[in-house]
């Protein structure tokens, strides 16, 4: 039996409409995790300094 027929063995079934949505979010990625208040606040000190670059050196 290959390890593949194990695994699916082991598992629950999944619902067969949303199957692959289900398997996408039970992996945890590796990698940076930043919480989404803090890439609000990054995107909005990055248009302030845009604009006043623009207006201090135009």
């Amino acid at each position: 039996m290959s390890d593949r027929q194990k695994r699916r063995r082991r598992e629950a079934p999944m619902p067969a409409a949303s199957a692959g949505l289900l398997r996408f979010f039970e992996e945890e990625t590796e990698g940076v995790k930043l919480r989404p208040e803090l890439v609000i606040m990054l995107a909005i000190g990055l248009i302030a300094a845009s604009l006043i670059a623009y207006v201090s050196f135009k």
